[in-house]
């Protein structure tokens, strides 16, 4: 197993006798002035994106006419330059997502909306130490790492080395260098040995044979989340939590997202959403020696006279839920529509 760490930036030195310290990763980067090796987002009247790197006397090039990189530089965010040959240009600094979703791939990126409730859901907090399995091309440890700040610790395992070379690179060209709190792991997270860890996130094939190694690493009351692809690949993860023994009852869910077109009085859903991309599971990590309680779950109401309990579990007959009317139209039902969550449901 090979670990790559982040190195201090060695631009920072307060003088000969105090040691080097990491450049800052938040504000310093995100915010002020245009300065060189600031990377631009520019934005054509069509909304077409182009990114360039600043660098003093250069131009960027299109059909269109080049755009100075001088008349960037110093210059605030939001301003609008003109190409030589007339056209106007937004520029911007890239935000993650837009960094995300153009940056160099080995591996399938984790789609911004999967990333935010991947930090959302598995409570990921400044300063929280986290253990990730699989890098791919470094889109959610890009988030990750935004969300832990300086302060706190990223350990990354990658089984392909090529993956976590191209995910290095990824991140220190996001945060303008290599990050403080930041390892990768060319390896297995099933030779793990870290301890004391807040959260756990896996994107991997079987995120089912590294629960014991999970296990041991969280700490009571951490947060385990498997980001899957299949159904096939849910339903075992989630049964593999509950059976374990060592976490409370899994959460499982999937989001998507559809934009909206918004012109006047012309407001209707787009014509392309994001769709499935992939399944989120969260499990909480229980204290030593304490056995998980029995999940119950309500049945179906059906009306009938022998579901008097919460714990029924008697059979519902097919006309119940089918109807009995031709065709097999569904029969009228008196009881209200049960209400839809406002989350991810676990019934």
């Amino acid at each position: 197993m090979s670990t790559v760490e982040s190195t201090p930036d060695a631009g920072l030195a307060a003088g000969p006798a105090e040691r080097y310290v990491p450049r800052p990763t938040g504000s310093a980067h995100r915010r002020g002035p245009f300065t060189k090796g600031d990377r631009v987002q520019l934005t054509d009247p069509k909304g077409r994106l182009h990114t360039v790197v600043l660098e003093p006397g250069k131009q960027f090039h299109t059909h269109r006419g080049a755009v100075e990189h001088d008349a960037l530089l110093g210059r605030p965010e939001g301003i609008v330059v003109t190409s030589t040959g007339g056209t106007d240009y937004l520029a911007l600094r890239p935000l993650l997502v837009d960094f995300v979703l153009s940056m160099p791939r080995g591996a399938t990126v984790v789609y911004p909306k999967d990333a935010a409730q991947i930090i959302t859901y598995a409570d990921i907090f400044p300063g929280a130490r986290v253990l990730e399995a699989g890098v791919g091309s470094g889109a959610l440890s890009c988030s990750l790492l935004r969300a832990i700040g300086d302060a706190g610790r990223l350990v990354s395992y990658e089984r392909r080395e090529d993956f976590a070379a191209v995910a290095q690179r990824n991140i220190e060209t996001f945060f303008g260098g290599p990050h403080p709190a930041h390892t990768i792991r060319v390896g297995d997270l099933i030779e793990s040995l870290e301890r004391d860890i807040d959260r756990v996130v896996l994107d991997m094939l079987a995120p089912w044979d590294v629960l014991d190694t999970v296990s041991a690493a969280l700490v009571p009351g951490g947060v385990v989340c498997a980001y899957v692809a299949t159904t096939t690949q849910l339903s075992r993860v989630v049964e593999a939590l509950r059976g374990h023994g060592t976490f409370a009852e899994p959460a499982a869910w999937e989001t998507m997202m559809r934009n909206w077109h918004v012109e006047g009085l012309a407001v209707r859903p787009g014509h392309r959403m994001v769709g499935h991309t992939g399944f989120l599971v969260t499990a909480r990590r229980l204290a030593d020696g304490v056995t998980p309680p029995v999940r119950r779950r309500r049945p179906a109401k059906t009306g009938l006279a022998d579901s008097t309990s919460a714990d029924s579990t008697s059979a519902v007959p097919a006309s119940a839920v089918l109807g009995a009317g031709p065709a097999g139209a569904a029969a009228p039902s008196s009881d209200p529509v049960a209400p839809v969550p406002d989350g991810p449901s676990d019934s």
